[in-house]
């Protein structure tokens, strides 16, 4: 989440006004993230008691035409008991609608805090609502392809030039040269797949006490390998901010809960390593990207590429032992 584009309290005043809400009390931008602006709207609501929803405008990085994917799914997955924001429709039922020329949606507002340093029952809990989302879209009939996928990684990297990158960091191109080959020969073909999350970090996971009660921005989800999913959230909680520190207790507490939804194949355990590594890469690649194309006029924090590459030394160096017990 982030802030590129101003919105006047006029504009958001009318806005407000095409949904049955309430008025509008307050609106306050959110710096986190990278790809859409928004904001946290209070209003008086539908009985006069207050409400909080998420307007988010949609930046870049996400085609509209595939928005009906994003917001469909948030209303399925929310209709079937998880623990997802449901759209809020307008007056003509519209999941979103166009101001000045781009796509802008109000979510349902989630109680809950986003943790930086879980424990290994709230890890537990990641798990099995991750798995819970999965087994949940088993039904979604609509399909998205993944756009981050290995040749995408590569992509970015040419766009951003290794000269570029290696202004970040020399060791940042020295990862990319030593391990974007193998990952683009040896990636899998023929894992299960599903609708997965694809981007389930702590900031995007609500918890009360030990209890997952949100699970939000879902505008990275796709139709991939469901053990990617996990690789993924695997990369995001069980290693320190800056990935320097690998957390074996979380690991393990996070597959459990997992396993706990559902059982990896024989196939998806073993794979579960070069996920992992490529889940690093994809992380590399999107923010060299950002940190290289940013606007410094931007509202927003850009992320360290460096984070990633200490994980991806660790994978390299752990192997299969860094997803005990599962494999």
């Amino acid at each position: 989440m982030a802030v590129y584009t101003h919105l006047s309290a006029e504009t958001l005043e009318e806005l407000i006004a095409e949904y049955d809400v309430g008025k509008l009390v307050s609106a306050k931008g959110i710096a986190e993230g990278i790809s859409n602006s928004n904001w946290l709207i209070e209003t008086t609501g539908k009985d006069g008691e207050g409400a909080r929803f998420i307007l988010t405008m949609y930046e870049y990085r996400i085609d509209i035409e595939q928005l009906p994917f994003f917001l469909n799914l948030l209303d399925h997955l929310a209709a079937r008991g998880c623990p997802v924001p449901a759209t809020i429709h307008d007056r003509q039922g519209n999941a979103y609608r166009d101001l000045d020329g781009k796509a802008v949606a109000l979510i349902e507002f989630l109680q809950g805090v986003s943790i930086g340093h879980p424990t290994a029952e709230q890890a537990f809990e990641v798990g099995a609502a991750l798995a819970q989302i999965q087994l949940a879209a088993d039904d979604f009939t609509m399909t998205r392809t993944n756009d981050l996928r290995p040749p995408d990684w590569r992509d970015l990297f040419d766009k951003c030039g290794m000269e570029a990158i290696a202004g970040i960091s020399e060791k940042l191109a020295d990862s990319i040269g030593a391990h974007l080959p193998a990952l683009l020969q040896r990636w899998p073909e023929d894992l299960p797949i599903g609708t997965i999350h694809a981007d389930l970090f702590p900031d995007n996971v609500l918890v009360l006490g030990n209890t997952v009660s949100g699970l939000i921005d879902f505008y990275f989800a796709c139709t991939d390998f469901l053990a990617y999913d996990l690789a993924v959230a695997h990369t995001a909680w069980c290693f320190s901010a800056d990935g320097s520190e690998f957390r074996p207790d979380i690991s393990a507490a996070l597959l459990k809960g997992y396993a706990s939804k559902r059982t990896l194949n024989d196939e998806e355990r073993a794979a579960l390593p070069l996920l992992a590594k490529g889940a690093a890469m994809r992380f590399i690649a999107t923010r060299s990207y950002d940190w290289i194309n940013t606007p410094a006029e931007a509202l927003v924090m850009r992320k360290n590429p460096m984070d990633y590459v200490r994980r991806l030394r660790h994978y390299d160096a752990l192997g299969a032992q860094a997803f005990a017990p599962l494999t």
